[in-house]
């Protein structure tokens, strides 16, 4: 707001943007922000790296993840599915070695294991993103207006607790609701910049011109053919 208070939650920067409050003031929560947080994602290896990341983030700051994701991309053969699905003993001895990442037995182990349930979404999906994307809430369970208030009220979704629960049946591990609606947050699934957000505006527009994935595209189809069962995308998840 011009010449006034700006609503709760938002913070003017140095460079004359207006910005959500978690970006702080270091220059690479910044660039996050503006940059890579909410834009649409739709290839499958950042999706991948994201959600092992989220996992890695448990008990921990996301900028101490984001200090050391250059470190877990060398570590991790730049979360390559197929790469990382075929570590074994070694490369955990090597990780749990590496004081660059974070050196957790099982947050490691679980990356691996869930490579390899990656690599059968894959092939069962036609790609990763195909998957996820069929977990895109609909714009109708959304805010109208997302303020800060608004936004504390969203650690969880129902999509993301129906996607976590999808996700723990395939196999996967660290992949609690809350840890599935940062994911989602992050790669565009929601848009959760704030109204008056300098970058809310721009990820809109980018998720307007998104091409979906076809298997999310054709999901939401099959949901709303008569007689058929809700398919769990834009916002008919299975719970």
């Amino acid at each position: 707001m011009k010449g006034g208070r700006l609503p709760q939650g938002l913070v003017h920067h140095p460079d004359g943007l207006v910005r959500c409050w978690w970006a702080g003031p270091d220059p690479l929560y910044v660039s996050y922000h503006d940059r890579e947080w909410g834009t649409p994602v739709t290839d499958d290896r950042r999706l991948f790296e994201k959600i092992c990341l989220e996992g890695f983030q448990a008990g921990l700051s996301w900028l101490t993840i984001l200090r050391k994701r250059p470190s877990f991309r060398e570590a991790f053969a730049d979360f390559d599915i197929d790469r990382v699905a075929r570590f074994g003993a070694r490369d955990i001895a090597r990780l749990l070695k590496d004081e660059r990442i974070v050196r957790h037995r099982g947050k490691i182990e679980s990356t691996i294991n869930n490579a390899r349930q990656a690599a059968a979404l894959r092939d069962e999906f036609g790609s990763l993103a195909g998957y996820f994307w069929r977990w895109e809430p609909d714009a109708g369970a959304r805010p109208r207006r997302l303020t800060k208030s608004a936004l504390m009220q969203l650690a969880r979704s129902p999509e993301s607790v129906a996607l976590s629960k999808d996700l723990k049946r395939r196999g996967w591990t660290f992949v609690g609701p809350t840890t599935v609606y940062a994911f989602m947050q992050a790669m565009g699934l929601v848009n959760d910049h704030l109204e008056g957000c300098a970058k809310r505006l721009s990820v809109e527009d980018a998720r307007a011109a998104l091409r979906r994935p076809a298997a999310a595209v054709a999901a939401t189809a099959a949901s709303r053919r008569p007689g058929s069962a809700p398919a769990p995308a834009r916002g008919s998840a299975r719970r």
